[in-house]
């Protein structure tokens, strides 16, 4: 337990506010691996929810009013939306964007990780999701983007996004169409009041999946589920394409990684560990089992746990 704590401290202290939304650096104070804040979601309740695929081929758009599901837990407020995203291509970003819609109100997602045995790994209040102003292809709305590293050995992480009996106590205030229009060809802004939108149990949620190379937060235990096996979700809804299980081991190439070659790796990924850059290390093992070597893995393991 010592060990995990500690690693999970390495890895937020790999630059996680460097990933919040700029416009709101100096307003969110949170940690998102801090799973406490958030609502207390029983294992069976998870299990009895359709969880939605979604992948890099293209991004899912719900509709809370036809789209989610109930959820009778203390602490949320309304329908819920529940995806599920691939854990075995790498470092993930999901970016989650809530329309405001024409009735001039909008859902103020909150969003809950949990690794493939559906334990909390993440959450991601209302706040991290701010008021982003209309664009030449968007419109008014909130948006976050989530930077996630899954474990090793894990094959999908799940998305609960909800909204709280607190966020419908607020508002938020939008740009008038007529500022924005005035900031958009660079004339003098007018002195008229922004329209306020009210914050509802119903809205327009999309969820897009993409590679991510910048810091994130770790997502399950550092050595997969090797221990544990992942839990069986009910209801799940099949993907499109089914996603493939992490292969054990590499596929062995033509010529085998060179000695000298083998031994950087090894060398970076103990030096990445023992600074408490963990992200790092982990990009260094990929890298490193992408071209052959067959140590790096053992390596990885033995330096954390000599971290433990």
């Amino acid at each position: 337990m010592k060990m995990k704590k500690s690693l999970v401290a390495l890895c937020l202290s790999a630059g996680l506010l460097a990933s919040m939304p700029a416009v709101t650096f100096a307003d969110v104070n949170f940690v998102p691996q801090n799973t406490t804040a958030a609502p207390s979601v029983p294992t069976a309740a998870l299990q009895q929810l359709v969880w939605t695929p979604v992948d890099q081929s293209k991004p899912k758009t719900a509709q809370l009013a036809t789209g989610g599901q109930p959820l009778n837990v203390p602490g949320i407020s309304g329908p819920v939306l529940a995806f599920s995203v691939p854990a075995n291509i790498g470092e993930i970003a999901l970016t989650l964007t809530s329309e405001v819609n024409k009735q001039t109100s909008v859902f103020a997602p909150n969003v809950l990780i949990l690794d493939q045995n559906l334990t909390p790994a993440a959450f991601f209040p209302s706040d991290y999701f701010p008021y982003q102003e209309p664009g030449v292809m968007s419109a008014d709305r909130l948006e976050g983007v989530m930077r996630l590293t899954p474990a090793l050995g894990q094959q999908k992480l799940y998305v609960l996004v909800f909204t709280t009996p607190q966020d419908l106590q607020k508002t938020t205030t939008l740009l008038d169409p007529a500022k924005a229009y005035a900031k958009g060809i660079g004339n003098a802004i007018p002195d008229i009041p922004d329209p306020i939108a009210r914050h509802t149990t119903d809205g327009t949620v999309k969820l897009k999946v993409s590679t991510n190379t910048a810091s994130s937060v770790l997502v399950g235990p550092l050595f997969g589920s090797s221990s544990n096996g992942p839990v069986a979700v009910g209801n799940t809804a099949a993907p499109a394409t089914a996603y493939a299980a992490p292969a054990p081991a590499p596929a062995k190439k033509a010529e085998p990684v060179l000695n000298d070659t083998e031994a950087y790796f090894n060398n970076a990924i103990k030096q990445a560990v023992n600074s408490g850059d963990v992200d790092k290390a982990l990009k260094l093992l990929d890298e490193a089992e992408r071209l052959g070597s067959t140590s790096a893995r053992s390596t990885f393991i033995s330096s954390v746990k000599g971290k433990g």
